[in-house]
């Protein structure tokens, strides 16, 4: 996306073997700047153990050591340290999660709509994107997997994948408690403690979380906090470990955020409420609804790991998940009642994963596997235009879904290695809309009928992959990837089949065939990591939401809108990325990304007319990077010290996915570049302390908005955070 993340932060771990977990590189174990050379991390992002030095994929890694000295508070802080990825808040919430990566994703938390990306906690895939912002604790690894995943385990995803790995279970006593505080009266609690239960083989773990900030702005009629933060979070696991061979593990997370409602500011002037201008904080608002924004989350899984022999091992994954969300979205920002929605969603998921895993020493290793999903992803919105016209949107979208796949590596020779897999997908859509106009505000007295429809639609896909690596020396490999990414079609839940007949058709199935080409190379004697990759992606039927207004009640005038969702045609996005890390002295590391990215539209109908020449990619900037500088030195009391800079930029970028032609211009935010830094006291013993600050130039910087013009009056933006600054007190056992 366009949008650049200053995230200068340069912690990458100088350890005694130091290294960060960015790009594909990993970050060291034990804090010495004795140091002399760059350590990989271990990923499992094929569901094996190798270091991301090894893997011919497009995968970055964070360990939780780099996730602390990065800052990195949720899933949008890693956005600047990956290259072509975009991860921030949905619009007027503060868990919701947008992503991108290399210019796939899906901006719009539609209910029963699938992500471009794929979140995931643990083994288990979050369907929606409520409350999928996760916020970081207690955590041991998160992976960012670039490009269409599916053949290797969960859901296929068309971008690309986010693993948040949770600390794993140890018979050891292990744990931790941090207090952080900072400004806009930040106060944050987290602690967790995990070990045996009487014996080695039944362990347990707990982690908890608060959260809390107050508002960047507030509401200036009420008084009330906006765009502040109230989230309470904990995960609990227990594991019975039977034997060697044998194990089961239950997993249990909770998440409720009671935040407020984010601040939007009005890019122009509302021309139904000329006594309300544009006001001067980018975080302030003036709405006439009540702050509500509060979602709720919750999940349990079951996991079980058989070593069946030397060569089999099976893992069988159980998950339910569900999430509910009540929020007020005052589009105007006013007090007038232009455009006052009240919504809730409510999400039901069921998974069920069986896997074999064959590594029998030889030349062929690999992976099979089937997945099984339920999910239920229902809502109604309700819509108060100009306190004339009320309307609600309701229904719910079942989506039943069964997938076979694997994946298997092969040993040419020493040198060469070929990877195969593929993925067979059978799903079913069913969305059971109604859509109705009502003669109040109470909506208990129907007046009309917009859509009415039960229907199911299926879709079938066979998506293979097939890699080649060559392993030019013991620091050099090569590798050559095609592979290709599914995502369903299914029907618009917001349909206005009166006045737009087609918006109750089903949309198409998404298609990315994905072409890449990169290295990972060592230098040096493993004090210079540097790893490129370039890759063309062809898209087909891109499905796209876009808020279009029509006129309602047929007086030549543009009086009302509703959220379209159709396919635009086809592109092309090609890029190149590079991540680098380097250890020019014990003492200091240098780490960052440059990202390319070219998205084109090669077809966009629209009326009827192909309009690709018009039309821009959202969130997909050309130009994107990220530098960070560490230096470490030990103390003599036997602690050490860490200070770290970063900075990143990202090019100009179209934020929201408008239709030109009809004079609805796109969100967009200019280039820009973000400033972080921290350092870190280890003093030897139990103890650290943290001071770390963002954005530290105060860059003002849009992430999303809402162009609404046409029928309301409405342009607004939402900008990312301010200058922050924090002190944290960590003790360790």
């Amino acid at each position: 996306m366009k949008r650049n993340h200053l995230s200068l932060a340069i912690g990458l771990t100088l350890s005694l073997a130091a290294a960060q977990a960015q790009a594909q590189s990993a970050p060291a174990a034990a804090p010495s700047s004795e140091a002399v050379t760059l350590d990989a991390v271990q990923v499992t992002a094929r569901k094996r153990e190798e270091t991301l030095q090894e893997v011919p994929v497009a995968v970055t890694a964070f360990t939780a050591e780099s996730i602390d000295k990065l800052n990195i508070r949720d899933l949008g802080d890693l956005d600047a340290q990956v290259p072509n990825l975009t991860v921030y808040a949905a619009r007027g919430s503060s868990s919701t999660v947008t992503a991108y990566i290399r210019g796939v994703g899906q901006s719009d938390p539609l209910w029963g709509v699938d992500p471009g990306v794929g979140i995931y906690l643990d083994d288990v895939y979050i369907a929606r994107p409520q409350g999928a912002l996760l916020d970081v604790f207690d955590v041991e690894r998160v992976e960012v997997l670039r490009g269409p995943q599916g053949t290797l385990y969960g859901k296929n995803t068309v971008g690309g994948a986010i693993k948040y790995i949770s600390r794993g279970l140890s018979a050891d006593t292990t744990g931790m408690a941090q207090a952080t505080v900072g400004n806009y009266g930040q106060l944050d609690v987290k602690g967790a403690i995990g070990g045996s239960l009487g014996s080695d083989a039944l362990r347990a773990r707990v982690a908890v979380a608060s959260l809390h900030r107050d508002g960047f702005g507030e509401n200036t009629v009420t008084g009330q906090d906006v765009s502040d933060k109230e989230i309470l979070a904990a995960r609990a696991q227990v594991g019975a470990f039977i034997s060697d061979d044998f194990n089961i593990q239950v997993a249990f997370d909770w998440m409720d955020d009671q935040s407020g409602v984010r601040g939007a500011k009005m890019l122009s002037a509302n021309r139904f409420v000329p006594g309300a201008p544009p006001m001067a904080s980018r975080y302030d608002v003036r709405n006439g609804m009540p702050n509500v924004n509060d979602t709720s989350m919750t999940g349990v899984s079951a996991v079980a790991n058989w070593r069946i022999s030397d060569d089999w091992g099976f893992k069988f994954v159980s998950a339910r998940r569900e999430s509910d969300t009540e929020t007020n979205i005052d589009f105007d920002t006013t007090q007038a009642t232009i455009a006052d929605v009240k919504a809730f969603y409510s999400d039901e998921q069921i998974s069920h994963e069986l896997q074999f895993n064959y590594d029998g020493g030889g030349r062929a290793r690999g992976v099979m596997g089937v997945y099984y999903f339920d999910g239920e992803a229902g809502g109604q919105v309700l819509n108060n235009f100009f306190g004339l016209l009320f309307g609600d949107t309701q229904g719910t979208v079942y989506t039943d879904s069964i997938a076979v796949y694997g994946d298997w590596s092969f040993d040419i020779s020493d040198k060469w290695k070929l990877d195969a897999g593929v993925r067979w997908t059978d799903e079913d859509k069913r969305a059971d809309v109604l859509n109705r106009g009502y003669s109040n505000n109470t909506y208990t007295t129907p007046i009309s009928v917009v859509a009415d429809f039960d229907r199911t639609i299926n879709f079938t896909n066979v998506a293979p992959k097939v890699s080649l690596g060559y392993q030019a020396t013991d620091d050099i490999l090569v590798y050559g990837l095609a592979t290709r990414g599914f995502k369903s079609g299914g029907y618009n839940i917001r349909a206005q089949a009166t006045a737009v007949p087609r918006s109750a058709e089903p949309f198409d199935d998404e298609v990315v065939d994905s072409f890449e080409v990169g290295t990972k190379m060592s230098f040096l004697d493993q004090r210079l990591f540097l790893n490129l990759s370039a890759f063309h992606n062809k898209y087909e039927d891109i499905q796209l939401s876009v808020f279009t207004s029509y006129d309602s009640n047929g007086d030549g005038t543009n009086d009302a809108f509703f959220g379209d969702f159709t396919n635009a045609g086809k592109g092309t996005v090609q890029g190149l990325e590079v991540e680098y890390q380097w250890l020019p002295t014990r003492n200091w590391l240098v780490s960052g990304n440059l990202a390319f990215l070219d998205a084109e539209y090669d077809e966009f109908i629209y009326a009827g007319l192909n309009i690709a020449d018009e039309q821009e990619f959202t969130n997909a900037p050309e130009f994107s990077g990220a530098i960070n500088v560490e230096y470490r030195t030990d103390l003599a009391n036997g602690g050490n010290l860490a200070a770290r800079v970063g900075y990143s930029y990202q090019d100009d970028v179209v934020a929201t996915t408008e239709i030109v032609r009809t004079g609805a211009l796109p969100i967009t935010q200019d280039g820009y570049g973000l400033v972080n830094a921290g350092v870190i006291w280890n003093t030897g013993g139990s103890w650290s302390f943290s001071l770390q600050g963002t954005n530290l130039t105060d860059k003002e910087y849009r992430t999303t908005g809402y162009n609404l013009n046409a029928a309301l009056g409405v342009v607004t933006g939402f900008y990312g955070p301010p200058r922050q600054y924090s002190l944290s007190a960590r003790y360790d056992f």
